[in-house]
């Protein structure tokens, strides 16, 4: 293999292997100063079902229907402006994408118990909440075959700073199948082939100040 397409395959895998939510969230390429558009466009109940035609191709499950960005607020977009005030490079629209890349993210590190994307992820008070479930459910002898089929909906719904730290909170809405095991592998909760829909509030947030920022998951919440 040619030794500078060697050096930049190499390089690409580093930068996946370390990515964060500071690279799927509302980051905008350094040489774009846009202003900010005006436009801007688990826990869920168990709420009406959906068909699932093919569990097995996950591949499928993996894209969203939409990022709903409606009209918005004035005070949410006097937050997301003052938020774009200290982050030239922030974009709303580019933000509710990564933030359905994080919610992924998250509810499939939380499913699987994987610690360590977790703390990646989440902030130290949310991580604590998240690792004491994954504990009670291993000293059970359970785990989870839980599968995020699409979500199909994605709104920000408050934004801010606050005492120096920015928040961002967003309303997910999602087609989900879970399914609980014991240790026999015996499904005891939950169906593969039914879908709950699922309507979650997550908050990110990270130091408005801060030149090259993190956003952790800070709260969570059934919408």
């Amino acid at each position: 293999m040619d030794k500078t397409v060697e050096i930049v395959i190499l390089a690409m895998v580093a930068a996946f292997l370390g990515l964060r939510l500071i690279a799927v969230l509302g980051r905008r390429a350094e040489h774009d100063d846009q202003s900010l558009r005006p436009r801007l466009e688990p826990k869920g109940d168990a709420g009406p079902r959906v068909s699932v035609p093919d569990l097995a191709d996950r591949g499928a499950n993996s894209g969203s229907t939409r990022t709903v960005l409606p009209g918005i607020t004035p005070a949410i977009e006097r937050g997301l402006k003052e938020i774009a005030l200290g982050d030239k490079r922030f974009d709303a629209e580019l933000f509710v994408e990564g933030a359905k890349s994080a919610y992924r993210m998250v509810l499939e590190a939380f499913w699987s118990g994987d610690r360590e994307t977790l703390a990646k992820l989440c902030d130290p008070a949310v991580l604590e909440t998240f690792e004491a479930a994954i504990a009670a459910r291993e000293a059970a002898g359970e785990r989870l075959e839980n599968r995020l089929v699409r979500i199909t909906d994605a709104a920000i719904v408050a934004a801010g700073i606050d005492s120096g730290t920015a928040r961002i909170t967003v309303r997910f809405t999602a087609d989900m199948a879970v399914v609980t095991r014991n240790a026999a592998g015996e499904a005891i909760a939950g169906s593969l082939t039914d879908a709950i829909e699922a309507r979650d509030l997550w908050t990110f947030a990270r130091g408005a100040a801060n030149a090259v920022p993190d956003w952790l998951l800070d709260e969570t919440d059934e919408a």
